[in-house]
């Protein structure tokens, strides 16, 4: 379900940080087209909150 986005600000721990950046490095190396920092945020809070 998307819809309007909006900018937040979030403080996060430096190992959830570094959690989220070695996924999105994965995904970066694994496509043609730029992974955001967000989108990762994005998909793994999705992912998260429907269990």
């Amino acid at each position: 379900m998307k819809g309007m986005s909006q900018r937040i600000t979030v403080v996060m721990d430096d190992d959830v940080v570094r959690s989220l950046r070695q996924k999105q490095a994965k995904l970066i190396k694994n496509s043609t087209k730029s992974v955001s920092f967000s989108r990762v945020l994005n998909e793994t809070l999705r992912i998260s909150l429907k269990k």
